[in-house]
């Protein structure tokens, strides 16, 4: 089948979370599965265009949004699968991926215009188009508009994933006529309208043959009033088409096996290479190791989403009672990273916080550390946990979303399970997980056991990818 990926994100170009990470891989899977897959991206001013090369095949392309006109030339990388890239420096050359600037809006029309046009240039006829959240998510109301007599988009079916309902794409209702919508605009939410606002991912909830978000928790959680962002009526509404998909993992990228950032490889069948990264990880930082001394990771934004306010009232005390050693990557909110300041300062041999991001890091904490902590307050999907399994580093998580999904309670009275959880977002959950946590690291055999379930897992796109095919088979058998 012909699929069309438009997206704001794709990893190693531009990155600022998971669905760059998603966009790197699905449409990788699918052209290896023989699809005819192409992916639609801005090109900004901070992608390293040194990195590949980067050969125009569309000169001249005008786009016209309101009363505002602007002039793109697209470029290709690739061919497996080929990346086109929007090359307009009015809009991408802000030196950042997003703003709060009072063109925001057009920015993202402009780039789901140039996917459709670059399609008609093309002559590339789309089975499915998959827009990826609020940044594409008025391209199935453009093809059941504007383009809907072109020949070209037929029979295409369009399916709008949501990595985080939270981030929707929100604007005055003066920015209206720049959609060029205007001869449809009671096809808008009107009571939006007379509030003067407009919400770009409420109608792509409302006009895509399918909605799909990151995990099938998280698909349940965001049809909730606790969850669902002032959302959750409408997906509620056709919720027969609304399905949650796990992201998948890059193994290429992320195993023990062969990870190019860490400087001990390891496997399930031997994991002496793993402690070895431990004493490694902790000589880099400059923290004492100690073989019975457990290590806690954390690699994360540092965001309210992220849950991290409720360790300031419980990691303090856990620390000098149990002598564990607690590692920090992140940035973010100035309170949370002076958390960690504090921390570090207070318990200077057992705490590290590196501020900022870094690769090689991330992925050196993910093989050293013996317990990965994400206390989130929800996670449409999360990564790190997926990472974590893997490297045999025991995950510590809040139940919600895609944690809930990919996380199993040890019970030692089976030997099942990969990880622990707690249930109710509270300093007494988070408090019982970590010390349960601790307590079967104690405990050697049952341990060693917990840590073959976990790296037994398989999030591969290999699967994950399998379950968007089945998505687009079932849309394409809608099609009259």
């Amino acid at each position: 089948m012909n699929v069309l990926f438009v997206a704001s994100e794709m990893a190693p170009f531009a990155k600022t979370g998971g669905l760059a990470d998603v966009m790197g891989a699905l449409p990788a899977y699918l052209h290896g599965a023989g699809h005819d897959v192409r992916v639609v991206l801005p090109l900004y001013d901070t992608v390293d265009t040194t990195k590949a090369v980067f050969q125009a095949v569309i000169d001249n392309l005008d786009i016209r949004l309101g009363e505002h006109r602007y002039q793109a030339k697209i470029f290709r990388v690739g061919h497996s699968p080929p990346i086109y890239f929007v090359h307009c420096p009015a809009l991408y050359a802000r030196g950042r991926l997003y703003t709060s600037d009072a063109d925001e809006h057009r920015r993202f029309l402009a780039l789901q215009y140039a996917a459709i046009y670059i399609c008609q240039r093309l002559g590339f006829a789309p089975d499915v188009c998959h827009a990826q959240d609020w940044q594409a998510s008025l391209l199935p109301m453009l093809l059941k508009t504007i383009f809907v007599r072109d020949p070209l988009f037929a029979r295409t079916r369009t399916l709008l994933t949501i990595h985080n309902l939270n981030y929707q794409g929100s604007f005055p209702a003066a920015a209206g006529p720049d959609t060029n919508l205007g001869a449809v605009v009671h096809l808008f939410h009107q009571d939006l309208l007379r509030a003067g606002r407009m919400n770009f991912l409420l109608q792509g909830i409302l006009y895509a043959d399918g909605v799909s978000t990151v995990s099938p928790t998280y698909a349940n959680e965001i049809q909730t009033e606790e969850h669902g962002a002032g959302l959750d009526g409408f997906l509620r509404a056709r919720t027969s088409t609304v399905v949650g998909i796990l992201n998948g993992v890059d193994y290429n990228e992320w195993s023990p096996e062969r990870d190019k950032h860490i400087p001990h490889h390891f496997s399930a069948a031997d994991l002496s290479g793993k402690e070895r990264n431990k004493q490694a990880l902790l000589a880099s930082l400059g923290l004492p190791y100690s073989p019975n001394v457990p290590v806690l990771g954390i690699v994360s934004r540092l965001v309210g989403q992220k849950g991290f306010k409720l360790l300031e009232p419980v990691i303090p005390d856990l620390l000098r009672r149990h002598g564990f050693q607690l590692v920090v990557l992140g940035s973010g909110e100035p309170a949370l990273e002076d958390l960690f300041t504090r921390l570090q300062r207070a318990f200077p041999r057992q705490v590290c916080f590196y501020q900022g991001f870094k690769n090689d890091l991330a992925h050196r904490i993910e093989a050293g550390a013996d317990m990965f902590v994400m206390p989130s307050r929800y996670e449409p999907c999360g990564l790190n946990q997926l990472y974590s399994l893997r490297y045999g580093t025991v995950p510590i998580v809040h139940r919600t979303g895609g944690l809930a999904d990919t996380v199993r309670q040890w019970n030692p009275r089976t030997g099942r399970g990969t990880g622990f959880l707690f249930d109710h977002h509270d300093e007494a959950g988070l408090r019982w997980a970590i010390q349960a946590a601790l307590a079967t690291y104690r405990e050697r055999p049952q341990w060693d056991r917990l840590i073959q379930n976990g790296m037994a897992e398989d999030f591969s796109w290999d699967v994950q990818g399998k379950l968007y095919e089945l998505v687009y088979n079932r849309l394409m058998a809608r099609r009259s």
